[in-house]
């Protein structure tokens, strides 16, 4: 972590590891899927310690609170230490976590582009409901 007072959002989200380029993560910003104290913001806002963030990645929606700045992408470990996840967000991607284990998608197991006997297979697991 470095002496940085006033970071650009979108460089943050990408040296916290929420997204693998920071063309991604702008995109977020821009598209309204980062949000910094419930109100959407453009990529180049400046983060501070002690802001509130809403944050969809895709795959996981997290609500943490910026505890450090960095301009670096570091390993993950150093980069855990930039925020800390609420407690409720944390138990709502362990629930989704465990729904994912429980109930797979039919074509979670396919990887790429699905072959014509994967669509057939596809296409009988959903005429059996």
């Amino acid at each position: 972590m470095s002496d940085i007072s006033n970071l650009r959002i979108d460089k943050w989200l990408w040296a916290a590891r929420f997204f693998k380029t920071r063309t991604l993560a702008s995109d977020a910003v821009d598209t309204g899927k980062v949000k910094v104290k419930g109100e959407r913001v453009k990529p180049a806002r400046g983060l501070r310690i002690g802001d509130e963030l809403a944050i969809d990645n895709g795959a996981d929606t997290w609500e943490v609170a910026v505890l450090g700045l960095s301009d670096k992408r570091g390993a993950a470990p150093v980069a855990r230490l930039l925020y800390a996840e609420t407690p409720a967000s944390i138990a709502r991607r362990e629930q989704a976590q465990e729904e994912r284990k429980l109930f797979r998608e039919p074509g979670s197991t396919i990887k790429g582009r699905p072959t014509k006997r994967d669509r057939r297979q596809l296409s009988k697991a959903g005429d059996l409901s």
